[in-house]
């Protein structure tokens, strides 16, 4: 068995960045998806970078391409640290047209492709292909290790979904032994794995590859005007019809706190997912564990003072004070009541305001008098004093973006609009 910090040193990570995230709607307006912030002080790509960190995979490139100036500046400030010197390296790769001048990236597949030129010159043995947009927390250096072991030529990891859920992913079809014998991509009626008529396994968008194997199978697929160049749609199906492509099982590499703990991987690619998500980090025993100082998660943080809690004057109505919630340095907290919330970094509550199952993200102001619960208040957003937001939905859908299970999203152009 080939050691796994051998293993991580002979692997470079791709981390696909270039994502729209349209189904978050205005949340993505002025962002890319990995750029979004989650769970108090952290952005989303944080979480794939962090476990590459942890895996002890130094070598990194990001492919970026929409809205991507917040992104660049979060991993400038934050993810600078490695040591080009000690063979470390995180080189961001914006799309510049480096095959058509008239040609941005076409696809997840494309963005790579592109790129062939770079990648090629690249000190490795294996590629770890990621999504940029996902949390969880895995060891890449575990599903290099079972990809070497196997003998494939592209290992895809996987998680268990029911059968009824398994349509909105891309499906395997796997022998006993775990070989891939068909890959499909948001079927109808998708296939079982051995021995279940009820589970199937669905693609994570995590890809290991033999360098070699990847930049062939890419350079076929740029010039075929067929393709979508997409990895699930043309790029796995093709490694598929090689006969050397392999399922990897998440819980293999799945870093938990406890052995009883869920195996989490959660795509927060809607407005109601991400605020489950971030929301389910308030309760007691969360479904992902951010306090492992064993598998820390990683970030960019400008140094603040700690949150304050004020008043305490006898005014019962006027007492500063969270419960269930996450309080991020910098923020004040003046005589409001927060529950069942996350406050991200700076935000300001002003006297007599109550804040339910609610995300307010960096520097957002609440004026006095506001009650509001189950929204989103985008960055930087300044309420106005008195606003109930979360309250009556026809008043919601009139001034803001209202999500099927009522999760108000607020952004600076909606307040905007109210003046």
């Amino acid at each position: 068995m080939t050691d796994l910090n051998s293993i991580a040193k002979k692997t470079v990570a791709l981390v696909m960045a270039g994502g729209r995230g349209s189904r978050l709607g205005p949340l993505t307006e002025i962002r890319s998806k990995p750029a979004v912030y989650f769970g108090g002080k952290f952005r989303i790509i944080d979480f794939a970078l962090s476990n590459c960190m942890n895996s002890g995979i130094k070598k990194i490139a990001i492919f970026t391409q929409y809205k991507a100036h917040s992104l660049i500046r979060h991993l400038n400030n934050g993810w600078s640290f490695l040591k080009p010197d000690m063979n470390e390296f995180l080189e961001i790769i914006p799309a510049s047209q480096m095959v058509d001048e008239t040609m941005w990236y076409r696809g997840t597949a494309d963005s790579i492709a592109q790129n062939i030129s770079i990648l090629s010159e690249y000190p490795c043995e294996y590629f770890v292909v990621l999504a940029g947009d996902h949390i969880y927390k895995m060891n890449y250096a575990k599903m290099v290790q079972d990809h070497i072991e196997k003998g494939s030529g592209c290992t895809v990891a996987c998680i268990q979904v029911p059968k009824k859920d398994a349509t909105e992913f891309g499906v395997m079809k796997v022998d006993d032994s775990y070989k891939i014998v068909d890959f499909l991509e948001k079927p109808q009626n998708p296939p079982t794995i051995p021995g279940s008529d009820t589970i199937c396994l669905a693609s994570m968008g995590i890809y290991v590859f033999d360098k070699k194997f990847l930049l062939d199978i890419l350079q076929k697929d740029i010039s075929n005007s067929s393709s979508s160049h997409d990895f699930g749609k043309d790029i796995i199906p093709a490694c598929v019809a090689q006969g050397i492509t392999y399922a990897h099982p998440f819980e293999k590499s799945c870093i938990k706190s406890s052995p009883d703990a869920l195996d989490y991987w959660k795509d927060v690619g809607t407005i109601d997912s991400y605020w489950n998500a971030n929301i389910n980090l308030t309760m007691p025993l969360p479904e992902f564990d951010m306090y492992d100082k064993e598998w820390p998660v990683l970030t960019h943080q400008i140094q603040l003072p700690s949150a304050k809690f004020i008043y305490n004057d006898g005014d019962a109505n006027r007492k500063g004070f969270a419960v269930d919630s996450l309080v991020s340095g910098g923020c004040i907290i003046s005589g409001s009541a927060i529950n069942r919330s996350i406050l991200f970094s700076e935000v300001r509550v002003n006297s007599f305001s109550s804040i339910d199952n609610s995300l307010l993200l960096p520097r957002v102001e609440i004026g006095r008098k506001c009650t509001i619960s189950k929204a989103i208040i985008d960055r930087g957003c300044v309420v106005p004093p008195n606003t109930q937001i979360g309250q009556n939905r026809a008043d919601d859908e009139r001034r803001f973006f209202v999500t099927e299970s009522g999760v108000v999203l607020v952004t600076n152009q909606h307040l905007e609009n109210l003046k």
